[in-house]
């Protein structure tokens, strides 16, 4: 059973392991910025994420720009995920090793082993969070599927907009 996290709420403290070696805390921007993407995909098994996170490392200095750090993560091991990145090739940093534990935590769905091909072990479905400059979450998406998620352009010229905005908004979705 999963839950759902709640807009404009503090995002969970989780720390990955990195590809390349070292640790992140998923929530904690880095290199000056002030919000942070997090992107979790399904795994090595997906053509359709290695897709996807390609199309992110095109967008990522446009993210950065715009002061939103970048990770993606997911529940492979270390040399699974090492493989799929070899694939991608990213610049932002990427962390393994994602507790079924930990993406509950984070509201994802869990498949099983026949919900893929090539899939050692169940794994988290995509998700798709910001948290802001508090450690609050400002979008949340999950999906149970790998083909619905958010369009990378569409939410950084959302987020440009955003971020561009001297009167600051509250989250959407945050109304108690």
């Amino acid at each position: 059973m999963t839950h759902k996290l709640a807009a404009g709420k503090a995002f969970p403290a989780i720390t990955l392991p990195l590809l390349g070696g070292g640790q992140a805390d998923l929530a904690t921007p880095a290199q000056g910025h002030d919000w942070k993407l997090i992107v979790v995909y399904r795994g090595k098994h997906c053509p359709l994420c290695t897709t996807y996170l390609k199309q992110l490392e095109q967008l990522r200095e446009g993210y950065s720009k715009i002061g939103i750090d970048i990770m993606a993560v997911s529940t492979d091991s270390e040399a699974r995920a090492t493989e799929q990145m070899s694939e991608v090739n990213p610049s932002y940093p990427v962390g393994y090793g994602l507790t079924l534990d930990q993406a509950r935590t984070l509201g994802l769905y869990i498949s099983g082993v026949r919900n893929g091909m090539n899939v050692e072990a169940p794994f988290a479905e995509p998700g798709f969070f910001i948290v802001n400059e508090e450690g609050n979450l400002q979008l949340v998406d999950t999906s149970n599927v790998p083909f619905a998620r958010p369009d990378l352009q569409s939410v950084l010229n959302g987020l440009t907009w955003l971020r561009s905005q001297t009167t600051k908004f509250p989250v959407n979705g945050s109304h108690e």
